[in-house]
């Protein structure tokens, strides 16, 4: 069997992302200053820690203090446990506030590409950009794609290996970093000049 979303090197952990919506989001949310695979397999580190299951419910309504000692917890599930296990909880708290604690409901629910772009930018830690990748990866890789999506999704919405959007097998890492480093260097050359 093929694996959809084969963003962390581990089976099961690419099988829950595939499974389970709030895994993926938590996985998006947490990609930032670490590697790809270590921010989308947090989410089924986290789930072990948690006693087998993810609800966005339950994240919400734990003490804060608890989620970041899970957070923190050896090996740490993101460099910065403590603002991540935060973010965690706040992202939680928006779903049940806003879409009946059903991750899927943030793109299942969008009129088109620019309602998923909106709803996605209403999460706590989803800025613009983040939101894109995660408009193409939905796209991409899950075959969500309401009309305007691409517009929505901006520049990760082309063919390439922009973003985590466009893994979709081990060397694929590979290429995407390259594309980062390569953005990296131009914007400081850019802001250099």
């Amino acid at each position: 069997m093929t694996c959809t979303l084969p963003l962390t090197g581990d089976d099961p952990a690419d099988q829950l992302l595939e499974d389970d919506p709030l895994a993926l989001l938590i996985g998006m949310l947490l990609d930032q200053q670490v590697p790809m695979e270590k921010a989308f397999h947090s989410p089924y580190d986290l789930r072990e820690r948690l006693g087998g299951r993810l609800d966005c419910v339950e994240i919400a309504a734990v003490d804060p203090a608890k989620l970041v000692e899970i957070f923190s917890e050896r090996p740490a599930l993101h460099r910065f446990p403590g603002s991540m296990a935060a973010r965690t909880q706040a992202m939680c708290q928006a779903l049940v506030d806003d879409f009946d604690g059903r991750a899927e409901q943030v793109w299942a629910g969008a009129a088109d590409g620019p309602d998923l772009l909106a709803r996605l930018t209403s999460l706590p830690g989803f800025g613009t950009q983040k939101a894109q990748i995660f408009t193409a990866l939905l796209a991409k890789r899950l075959g969500v794609t309401p009309a305007g999506w691409e517009l929505a999704a901006g520049a990760y919405a082309e063919p390439g290996h922009r973003s985590i959007a466009d893994i979709d097998g081990p060397d694929a890492f590979a290429a995407v970093r390259a594309y980062k480093r390569d953005m990296k260097a131009k914007a400081k050359a850019k802001s250099e000049s």
